[in-house]
C-alpha cells in the first residue's frame, strides 16, 4: 500500500492536499484574506455542505461514509476560520467591504431589510439548535450505546453461522470488521455531535460580537452616524451570519439523516417511496382530504384541488402497479419452481461439504443455544485449536439435523462419506475406565467412539462416585467435540483441497513476498505444494511453520520434483517441530528402532517406475514383518507409551506407508530428523531374525 501511494502522480496525492487544506484553515485564523478569495472559501463551504448531504441521502449503510465523523470536525473547523476571516474583513474595511457573497446575502436574500436579516437569521439559529442538533445528538448517544451493547451478541451469532456452514471464514472476518467498524463510527459520532452544537453556539456569539464591534468601530473610530453604522454593519453581520449558518444547517442535517437511518438498506429516496407510497388507500384518502378542503369557504381552490388530483392520480398507477405484481407474481412462482426442476438445478445439489455433522433428532438440543446447547460454540473452538495445532484453516463445518439417522445417533462425513459415528445418551454422561479401576459404576455399557475404549453411560446421580474412583467423566457435547477433533487430525490431508492451499500462499505473500515469489519461480505449482503438505498432514505434521516449508521447496524444487522426497526434505527442515512434537520434558524419545536386516530387505523390496517408488515385499515376508511390528507396538503401549519407529531416512516413507494403514496412530521418523540436543531411548527393535533381535 505504502509503495502504491508513492507510485502515484502529485495531482492524484489527496492526503498531501488535504494536508495542504487543513494547515490552510489554521492559517486564515492569522492571516487577513483578501475579499475575492473570501467569496471563493465561502462558496467551497456552500459545496462541501451541499454535497455531503447529497450523498448521504444517496447511500445505502453508515459505512459507506464513515468518515463522517472526521469530515464533520474539518469543515465545523473549516467554516468558524471562513467566518474569522469574514469579520476581520468587516470590521477592517466597513463600507468598503467588498465580499460579493455576503453582501448578497445582506441585501438580495432578506431584501434588505436588516430588521427581517436578523428575524430570519434568529429562525435559523433556533431550527438547528433546538431541532435538528439537539435531536441527532441524543439519537447519536443511543445509537452509540445501543451499537455497543449489541456487539457480544452479533459476534456469537457469527461464530454460530460460521460452525453452522452458513458463512466463510472470509465473510465472517468481514462482518467481524464491519461490526467493530459500526461502533466505532457510532462512538465517534456521540462525540462529532456535539460540534455541530457548539458550532451553532459560537456562530450567534460571532454575529453579536461583529454587530457590537461594528457599531463600536463605526461610530468611535470612522466617525460615522448611529443609523448609518447600524445599516452597514448589521447588513453586513447578517449576511455573513447567513453564509455561515446555512452550509451548517446542511451538515447539521446530514448528521440527523446519517444517525436516524441505521436500519436503511437503500437510499433515502427509494426507502421513502417504498414505505411512504406503498399503500393507493393512503394517497386517495388525502387526496380526498385536500379536495374537501377547497369546497369550504375560505380556503384557496387551484393549489388543493391540482394537489388532490395528483395524489389521486398516483394512487391509482400504485395500484395497478400492484394489481399487475399480484397477476403475475404466480406465474413467476411457477416458472421459478419449474426452472428448479431443470437440468441446471443439479448443478447445486452436486456440492458437497468437505465435513459435516449430521445429527438425530433427539440430539437438536445440544446445538440449540436457547436450550443450553454450547455444541456450535465447541466446534468453533475445534476449528481455532485445529487451526493452531495443524496450521490449517479447517473450512466450516456443517452441522444439520438428518431424519434418517436414529435419534441419538450422530454422523460424522468427510466430502459426503461417513468416517465416524456415535451414539448419544442425552442426560448422561461417558465415564472412560484408564485402565487400573477395578470396581464398575453402575450404567449402560458402550465403546467410546473416538478411540474405541471400553466406557460406561452413567446417570446425574452416579457422576461423582465415578469421578471419586478415577474414572474419566465427560459430558454429551464433549464426546462428540472429542471424536470430532480426532477425525479432523486423521482426515486434514483429505480436506485440504488446491483452493485452500492458495488460501495459505496468499495469505504468506502479505508478510512473506519473497518467499511465495522464490516458489513460483523455482516452477513449483499449487498441485506440487499440495501434495508436499497433504504428506505432512497424513503423518501428522503440522504446517502452520509454512515459510519453513516453502522455503525448503524453493531450495530444491528445482532439482527434486518427486512429492516424497520433498516431504522427506522439508521434515528433515521441520525437524526441532518434529522432535518437540514426540519428546518428553527431558527432551527424551522412546523409539523402536529397526534393524539392518529389516531395512536391507525393505531397500531391496524397493522398485523405481515412472510413478515413483513401489514397495514389493514378497506376501509371506511381509506378513512375518507386520506381525513383528504389531508385536513390539502392543509392548510399548502396554509401557503408555506411543509407538515411534526410527529409521534411515532411505525407507523412511515405504516403513510408514506399510505402518500407517494398520497402526495410523504411530509415527516414524529418520535418523535425520532427530536434532543434537534429543537423547533417544530404544524400547524396542524390529527384526525378522532372532539373532537381529538380540
Amino acid at each position: 500500500m505504502a509503495r502504491e501511494t508513492e507510485n502515484r502522480a502529485w495531482w492524484q496525492r489527496t492526503d498531501i492536499f488535504i494536508a495542504i487544506g487543513v494547515v490552510g484553515v489554521v492559517l486564515m485564523l492569522i492571516i487577513p484574506v483578501p475579499a475575492i478569495i473570501l467569496d471563493f472559501l465561502i462558496a467551497i463551504s456552500f459545496a462541501l455542505g451541499l454535497i455531503t448531504l447529497v450523498t448521504i441521502m444517496y447511500m445505502g449503510r453508515v459505512l459507506e461514509l464513515s468518515v463522517f465523523p472526521s469530515l464533520l470536525l474539518i469543515s465545523t473547523v473549516y467554516r468558524l476560520a471562513v467566518n474569522v476571516s469574514s469579520t476581520r474583513l468587516i470590521l477592517l474595511e466597513g463600507p468598503a467591504f467588498k465580499g460579493k457573497l455576503i453582501q448578497a446575502f445582506g441585501q438580495f436574500v432578506v431584501g434588505g431589510n436588516y430588521v427581517v436579516g436578523i428575524i430570519i437569521f434568529l429562525i435559523l439559529i433556533a431550527v438547528q439548535f433546538i431541532v435538528i442538533t439537539k435531536g441527532a445528538t441524543r439519537v447519536s448517544e443511543v445509537a452509540a450505546r445501543f451499537t455497543l451493547d449489541a456487539m457480544p451478541g452479533k459476534q456469537m451469532a457469527i461464530d454460530a453461522d460460521v460452525s453452522a456452514g452458513l458463512v466463510t471464514e472470509e465473510a465472517a472476518i468481514q462482518k467481524r470488521l464491519d461490526i467493530q467498524r459500526e461502533a466505532d463510527f457510532y462512538g465517534a459520532m456521540d462525540g462529532a455531535s456535539k460540534f455541530v452544537q457548539g458550532d451553532v453556539k459560537v456562530g450567534l456569539l460571532i454575529t453579536i460580537i461583529n454587530i457590537v464591534g461594528g457599531l463600536i468601530i463605526g461610530m468611535a473610530m470612522r466617525g460615522e452616524s448611529l443609523r448609518n453604522a447600524v445599516a452597514t454593519y448589521t447588513m453586513l453581520t447578517i449576511g455573513d451570519g447567513l453564509v455561515s449558518q446555512i452550509p451548517s444547517l446542511m451538515m447539521s442535517t446530514a448528521t440527523g439523516i446519517i444517525v436516524t437511518r441505521a436500519v436503511a438498506m437503500n437510499d433515502l429516496g427509494t426507502e421513502l417511496t417504498s414505505q411512504l407510497l406503498s399503500q393507493p388507500r393512503t394517497l386517495w384518502i388525502g387526496a380526498g382530504f385536500l379536495i374537501f378542503l377547497s369546497i369550504l369557504p375560505g380556503f384557496p381552490k387551484l393549489p388543493l384541488i391540482f394537489l388532490g388530483i395528483m395524489l389521486g392520480f398516483f394512487g391509482v398507477y400504485l395500484r395497478r402497479g400492484l394489481k399487475l405484481k399480484e397477476e403475475t407474481g404466480p406465474e413467476l412462482k411457477k416458472g421459478a419452481e419449474e426452472a428448479a426442476k431443470g437440468p441446471e438445478s443439479v448443478l447445486g445439489l452436486l456440492q458437497i461439504d468437505p465435513i459435516a455433522l449430521e445429527i438425530g433428532y433427539n440430539l437438536i438440543p445440544l446445538v440449540d443455544q436457547e436450550q443450553g446447547g454450547d455444541l456450535l460454540e465447541r466446534v468453533t473452538m475445534i476449528r481455532r485449536q485445529s487451526a493452531i495445532e495443524l496450521g490449517l484453516i479447517f473450512p466450516p463445518i456443517r452441522i444439520r439435523d438428518n431424519m434418517r439417522l436414529e435419534p441419538n445417533v450422530y454422523s460424522i462425513k468427510i466430502k459426503g462419506i461417513e468416517v465416524g459415528a456415535g451414539t448419544i445418551r442425552m442426560g448422561k454422561y461417558l465415564a472412560m475406565n484408564p485402565g487400573q479401576i477395578e470396581e464398575k459404576v453402575e450404567g449402560e455399557e458402550t465403546v467410546e467412539p473416538a478411540f474405541g475404549l471400553p466406557a460406561i453411560w452413567i446417570d446425574e446421580a452416579n457422576r461423582e462416585k465415578a469421578e471419586r474412583l478415577g474414572y474419566t467423566v465427560v459430558d454429551s457435547p464433549s464426546v462428540i467435540a472429542t471424536h470430532l477433533t480426532e477425525i479432523i487430525k486423521t482426515y486434514a490431508s483429505e480436506v485440504l483441497g488446491r483452493q485452500d492451499v492458495q488460501a495459505l500462499l496468499n495469505s504468506l505473500r502479505t508478510d512473506y513476498p519473497a518467499v511465495v515469489t522464490e516458489v513460483e519461480k523455482s516452477g513449483a505449482t499449487v498441485g506440487d505444494i499440495q501434495k508436499v503438505l497433504k504428506g505432512l498432514l497424513r503423518e501428522g505434521v503440522s504446517i502452520r511453520d509454512l515459510i519453513t516449508i516453502m522455503e525448503t521447496i524453493a531450495d530444491y524444487f528445482a532439482v527434486i520434483k518427486a512429492p516424497d522426497e520433498l516431504i522427506e526434505l522439508v521434515r528433515q527442515a521441520l525437524s526441532r517441530q518434529i522432535c518437540q512434537q514426540y519428546s518428553d520434558s527431558e527432551k527424551k524419545i522412546s523409539v523402536i528402532t529397526v534393524s539392518k536386516d529389516v531395512e536391507e530387505e525393505i531397500k531391496n523390496s524397493i522398485e523405481v517406475t515412472e510413478r515413483g517408488k513401489r514397495f514389493s515385499m514378497e506376501p509371506v515376508k511381509q506378513k512375518k514383518l507386520l506381525t513383528v511390528i504389531s508385536e513390539e507396538s502392543k509392548k510399548v503401549k502396554e509401557l503408555g507409551l506411543k509407538p515411534v519407529f526410527l529409521t534411515s531416512p532411505e525407507i523412511r516413507t515405504i516403513f510408514s506407508n506399510l505402518v500407517t494403514p494398520i497402526m495410523p496412530n504411530v509415527a516414524v521418523l529418520s535418523s535425520l530428523e532427530i536434532t543434537p540436543d534429543i537423547r533417544l531411548e530404544a524400547v524396542g527393535n524390529i527384526a525378522l531374525y532372532e539373532e537381529a533381535r538380540q
